[in-house]
């Protein structure tokens, strides 16, 4: 986590949720369900970053205090003070025990469905760092009063501290196009609303801090301290990606890698889906070479793989992509801890 910086979180869980996809490419024998379980040991925390997601506390830190989005109304303020003393009190809480004793009712949530206003109300207190999420209960957030951050160093200017959260960006994400190295300050002015004036100035201080390089006329960025490698060996296997995973990430740069667009459809209206409801990008080697579809049934896993077709460079299922993916099959039931049950190619 520590080299990472920051993992997304999403809560679909098709076969696994996306944090745990993309930790058990990077983590030795990690199965689904791992970085819940050890959560309350690893002095992570859970925060809206560039995504809502898990990173160390000492990132976290930099985000704080937060400015609200929208000020509190002196009702909600009022709200929120009672349920930080009933927080207190009980040390750790879960949504519904708040819910049943101040019956906040119902409200519209940001997709245009509703939810308790209870929930609500926890998200907005966690996000401005009066509450923290303590651990989470079958994927429900259980929250405890957050104790004070740690004062910031008098060095710590706001450009100094915004220059430190671009640099997690950037060792994440990069190389970077200049127009994804754009977007992604413009989601970290989310996460930090009190220096949202700065965006400019920021992406100006990025671009001169930052390596660069100009590739058929486009913009690259990576870390500066990052050296650019050659021949680098290239392992013979193949890897069911999550659609948030740092490698594919970038739609733009996806498509300038590896000539395809690769969507996430899980709310994409069925009759309009063209890979799937949670479609894997399959990287074999160093390519994506397509998606795989899994379906965890009574009897264990199966995967329906597709393979784009239409590009410079036809692919056929030989024998080592046979291998390859029958092999990412029987790590995937590792990591799962269910039986394989085999794969089939379907149409693309």
């Amino acid at each position: 986590m520590a080299r990472l910086g920051f993992v997304q979180a999403d809560p679909i869980r098709a076969p696994a949720r996306a944090q745990d996809l993309t930790l058990r490419h990077r983590v030795t024998d990690y199965r689904a369900g791992d970085l819940e379980k050890k959560y309350p040991l690893l002095g992570l925390e859970e925060d809206y970053f560039v995504n809502y997601g898990y990173l160390p506390r000492a990132t976290q830190a930099l985000l704080h205090p937060r400015t609200p989005h929208s000020a509190w109304t002196p009702q909600d303020l009022k709200v929120a003070t009672q349920v930080l003393a009933f927080v207190r009190d009980r040390g750790v809480v879960h949504p519904r025990e708040v819910d049943t004793h101040f019956a906040h009712g119902k409200t519209t949530n940001w997709f245009g469905g509703t939810s308790n206003a209870s929930t609500q109300l926890l998200d907005r207190m966690h996000f401005h760092g009066m509450l923290r999420v303590a651990r989470r209960d079958s994927g429900t957030r259980l929250y405890a009063e957050r104790e004070a951050f740690p004062a910031a160093m008098p060095a710590q200017t706001p450009m100094e501290v915004l220059d430190a959260l671009v640099d997690v960006i950037v060792q994440k994400y990069a190389p970077l196009p200049k127009a994804s190295l754009g977007q992604l300050i413009s989601k970290l002015m989310v996460g930090v609303p009190q220096w949202r004036s700065f965006r400019a100035e920021i992406f100006k201080r990025a671009a001169t801090r930052l390596s660069h390089a100009v590739v058929d006329g486009m913009d690259w960025y990576w870390p500066a301290a990052e050296r650019l490698r050659t021949n680098v060996p290239v392992r013979d296997k193949a890897r069911l990606l999550a659609p948030f995973d740092p490698v594919v990430w970038d739609r733009q740069r996806f498509e300038l890698f590896w000539g395809w667009a690769y969507r996430f459809e899980a709310y994409t209206p069925a009759p309009k889906r063209k890979l799937g409801y949670y479609a894997l990008p399959l990287l074999w080697r160093d390519d994506v070479v397509g998606w795989g579809n899994l379906s965890l049934g009574r009897d264990g896993l199966s995967a329906d793989i597709g393979l784009v077709r239409g590009r410079s460079r036809r692919l056929s299922v030989g024998r080592d992509l046979r291998r390859a993916l029958d092999g990412e099959l029987q790590r995937m039931a590792e990591f799962l801890n269910v039986a394989p049950r085999g794969w089939r190619l379907i149409g693309s």
